[in-house]
């Protein structure tokens, strides 16, 4: 290497106007696919880690309430704020996950598969463009709205869907089985409030979570987003 003191001679652009080689070409498209694997895996890890927490806490929850008769059924409603506190952390963790996912099958997509397949043509037109604008300007591939909805009906359904029924078990058998509709009924009260806005509220947020699950399915496909661009 020259003397970094010493000016470049005139015309010499340095890195920048020497071209390179197939063979730097392709090793730094390899190093660069290796990278964002990494990345791309240890934010699925991150993605697992929320959801193996939030599956814990549900059997916690459920084995105290059912652990006596004496404890009360307000512990599986508060429940159900814990399970929306892991789906939002969960999806921004998602959002993260896609950006590098994107990268990685924009990657197999057009530069791996014409390799393997000996077709050395990529699919799309000006891929090297658009990943070189998502490295230089990240964004997220789906909104918050989307991402929340597609964790949901991947995961936290079934979930919820568990603590609400053991939420209505714990009200027919604690602290001794119901002997009749209004039985089970004035057992919904939690404090001050009343057994119709305890059943209003739980039914309203299935219907808002129900909501967000269907606009998710409706606006994108259960794979992650491949276009580096963005939804």
């Amino acid at each position: 290497m020259g003397d970094p003191a010493r000016p470049l001679p005139a015309g010499d652009g340095g890195f920048e106007s020497t071209p390179l080689t197939r063979n730097e070409y392709v090793t730094v498209l390899t190093h660069f696919y290796r990278g964002e694997v990494g990345r791309s895996t240890a934010w699925r890890s991150r993605l697992d880690a929320t959801t193996n927490w939030a599956i814990l806490t549900c059997a916690a929850v459920l084995s105290f309430a059912f652990g006596s008769e004496s404890h009360t059924h307000v512990v599986l409603l508060l429940s159900h704020v814990i399970l929306l506190a892991f789906l939002m952390i969960e999806a921004r963790r998602y959002r993260y996950f896609e950006i590098y996912r994107a990268r990685v099958r924009m990657l197999e997509e057009n530069f791996l598969i014409p390799v393997v397949t000996r077709e050395l043509e990529s699919p799309m037109h000006g891929w090297r463009d658009l990943v070189a604008m998502d490295l230089d300007l990240p964004k997220f591939k789906s909104d918050l709205a989307v991402a929340v909805g597609f964790r949901l009906r991947s995961n936290y359904l079934w979930m919820f869907a568990a603590m609400t029924g053991g939420w209505l078990a714990k009200l027919a058998l604690h602290p001794s089985p119901a002997v009749s509709g209004a039985d089970f009924w004035s057992r919904m009260a939690v404090g001050v409030a009343p057994p119709a806005v305890v059943l209003a509220t739980l039914l309203g947020l299935y219907a808002v979570l129900a909501h967000l699950a269907f606009v998710s399915r409706r606006r994108r496909n259960d794979e992650p987003v491949d276009e580096v661009a963005g939804v």
